[in-house]
This record gives C-alpha cells, structure tokens and sequence, in this order.
C-alpha cells in the first residue's frame, strides 16, 4: 500500500488523561464513562472520537461510490456511528461494537442501501476492522 497521509497523534494518562496531534489541530480531555466505572466527567472517550472518525470516513467512501456510479448525494446527508466497548466473550480483553446509520433524504432506499454496501468495501476504517467487528450497516 502507498500512504498518502499519516496522522500523529498521542495521549498521556490513558482513559483519564489528555490527547492531541502533534500539529495542534485536534486536542481533547478523557473521562471515563460512569458505566465503565469511571466519574463521567467532562472530558470525551476513545469511543466517542472513534465514532466521529468513522462517520466522516464512512461519509468519505459513500462519496466516492455516489459520484462513481453517478449519483448525487443531498448536503444533509448523514452518517451516525454508535460504537460500544465491552469484555469480549473469550474474558481475555475487551473489544467494540459498531451500528452505522446512513440517511441521504430523497434517495431512494435500495439504491442508497446498495452504495452503503459498495462504501462499506470501500471504506478504510470498516476494512480495519472487518475481521473482528460485526459493523451494522442500518439505511434510515
């Protein structure tokens, strides 16, 4: 593979510390969610920032697949990723969930359901994580 771009990024203090990109245009504060034992304090999570990555990739490759196969997508189109974390089932660690849901209002549900699927192939975090994430692919 050719890289076109890295990102460079670190955190200190882990789930309760403080990260950002080493060229200062993204910084964030963590907190631990309260269900995960944590104060729920003011600061975001892995899982959230994940979330937002995922919807704007995911965005990213409908994109590319609509303007391939000619179709034009509405401004208001929209991208919702709900990630959870757990204990996986093997009690060895822990591991994620993911559930999208795409709405392009105006496009017609089997078409939009057929570009969410070529996004899916296309889509650079959902073929990192094919092997060990069921993603749900939900068209509202």
């Amino acid at each position: 593979m050719k890289t076109l771009y890295t990102a460079h990024g670190h955190a200190t203090g882990g789930r309760d510390g403080e990260g950002a990109t080493d060229d200062g245009r993204f910084s964030a504060r963590f907190s631990v969610p309260k269900e995960m034992g944590g104060d729920g304090g003011p600061g975001t999570n892995p899982e959230q920032i994940f979330s937002v990555g995922y919807s704007a990739c995911f965005l990213g490759a409908l994109k590319f697949v609509a303007s391939k196969e000619k179709v034009k997508l509405p401004e208001t189109t929209k991208v919702s990723a709900d990630i959870g974390i757990g204990p996986r089932d093997d009690g060895t660690g822990f591991g994620i969930t993911a559930a999208l849901t795409i709405s392009a209002p105006g496009v017609e549900k089997a078409l939009l359901e057929e570009l969410v699927h070529k996004a899916h192939i296309v889509c650079p975090y959902s073929h990192s994580i094919h092997k060990t994430v069921d993603v749900l692919l939900r068209v509202a």
